[in-house]
């Protein structure tokens, strides 16, 4: 009795195996079918809207500038030269070509085409400058100036003077000096008691100028 209670037959367990295979495939089946269904569809819609694009009208041609038209002025054609003609002497007297010298000029005071003959210049004589009339040197030296005396010092003064034709002095002008009261006492001195041999040209006095130095020396005050 407990020995048929625990036995099956081996093809119950096949069968059974078999079983659960067809129904899950079944189900996997009825997913496949149905998973279409159940995933909805996403498709995308673009839309746009027109946008109007206005027309500007190109802008109007720029003025082309004005050519200038330029004449080019044609110079005179040349022409030769007239011929000259040499007029026949009517009698014995010979025509001459001779050339006027270099130092053949025109005077303008003259009437035109009339030459003169201009004289070469002259050369002038050299001129002798002046110098001192050995008559009057005794008075050459001015007086010493009584503020420089008094001051101990010495002093020199360098001057430009004209000699007159006459050979007296005629205008003074300062080089250097020690101080102004040397330059003074030398002024009034020259203008006063100054002589000269004048200059001359060719034994012809002329006015000349000349420079002339004077010392001033304590130990030769007067």
């Amino acid at each position: 009795m407990y020995a048929n209670q625990g036995y099956r037959p081996p093809h119950s367990r096949g069968f059974s195996f078999g079983a659960a295979l067809a129904i899950n495939a079944a189900i996997i089946a009825g997913l496949i079918y149905s998973a279409p269904n159940i995933i909805p569809k996403v498709t995308k819609v673009f839309t746009g809207t027109s946008i109007p694009i206005d027309e500007t009208p190109p802008p109007p041609p720029l003025p082309q500038p004005k050519i200038k038209e330029h004449v080019v002025a044609r110079a005179p054609l040349p022409t030769a030269p007239k011929p000259v003609i040499q007029p026949q002497p009517t009698d014995n007297t010979t025509l001459t070509t001779d050339v006027i010298p270099d130092r053949t000029v025109i005077d303008p005071t003259k009437e035109f085409g009339k030459a003169v003959i201009a004289d070469p210049p002259k050369m002038l004589p050299p001129l002798l400058g002046a110098a001192q009339d050995p008559r009057y040197l005794r008075d050459f030296q001015p007086e010493y100036p009584s503020s420089e005396l008094r001051a101990q010092r010495d002093g020199q003064v360098r001057v430009r003077i004209l000699i007159g034709v006459d050979g007296r002095v005629k205008a003074v002008e300062q080089v250097s000096a020690t101080s102004t009261a040397f330059f003074e006492v030398t002024k009034r001195q020259a203008l006063g008691k100054w002589r000269f041999k004048p200059a001359s040209r060719g034994g012809v006095p002329e006015e000349s100028w000349k420079v002339m130095n004077v010392r001033f020396e304590l130990e030769n005050a007067r």
